[in-house]
Order: C-alpha cells, then structure tokens, then sequence
C-alpha cells in the first residue's frame, strides 16, 4: 500500500516547486480514507520540503542569465525580487507555504545568500505547520 503515499511524495514535492501543482486535495483524500496521519504529514512534509530545497538550490546556483532562462526574470524583476526579500527578511520563509508567493521566496533565499540551516528550519515550519494545521482543521469539519 505504498503507491498512495508515493503519489502523496511526488504531489508535494511537485507543490513546492515552480510548477503550478496542489497537493493539499490528495493529503485529504487520504485523510478521508483513513491513512495513518502521522504518516501522510511526514511524508507531504518530506516532499513539499524537498521541493523547496530545489528551489533553494536553484536560487544558490542561479546566475542572472539561469533566472532569465528558467524562471524568466529580468534585471527589474530579480531587483524588486531582492529589495522585498531585503525588506522582509528571512522571517518571511514563515510564508513559504503560501501559493504563488512562497515558491519564488525560497528561490530569492538561495540566491541572496540565507544560510541552509535557517533556511531548512523555516521551510519545515512553514510547511510542515500548514499541513498540521490543515489536517487538523479538516478534522473539526
């Protein structure tokens, strides 16, 4: 019974990447059907984080012609992306689970240089936290 929890891995990790993809329908699903919890958090956590590492390390390894070519930004574009991020701060990772937003935050966090295990102990919060407090919300209803 493991193929569930293997889609679960890839819709997460898909999720947290540039791509646009959900996987908070899936986890519920699961939920519904009666997978064991604990299980389904860890794993979407697992792989929700891990796309956010990827897009870390795209960010870390981005030149401004890689960001111009996968993420078409251009010199405006990476500018305002660097004074919001200076504005915020690392503290705005907190927001990394938030569609359309958090996936280009973790991105600019690689790039303008958050160290890896600030970086990791935010987006675990981030977004782990998310699906916890979905998960639960999902329980009252």
């Amino acid at each position: 019974m493991t193929y569930p929890y293997l889609t679960l891995l890839a819709s997460s990790f898909l999720a947290a990447t540039i791509l646009p993809f959900s996987s908070e329908a899936l986890l519920l699903f699961l939920v519904e059907k009666q997978f064991n919890i604990p299980a389904l958090l860890l794993t979407a956590s697992i792989g929700n984080i891990g796309g956010a590492l990827v897009n870390y390390y795209l960010g870390r390894l981005g030149s401004r012609k890689a960001l111009h070519t996968w993420l078409r930004m251009d010199d405006t574009a990476i500018q305002n992306a660097r004074r919001r991020y200076n504005k915020w701060g690392v503290w705005s990772l907190l927001l990394a689970w938030v569609p359309v937003i958090g996936d280009p935050l973790t991105v600019a966090a690689g790039l303008f240089g958050t160290s890896f295990p600030l970086f990791l102990l935010l987006v675990t919060l981030s977004k782990a936290g998310r699906y916890i407090f979905l998960v639960y919300l999902w329980g009252w209803f």
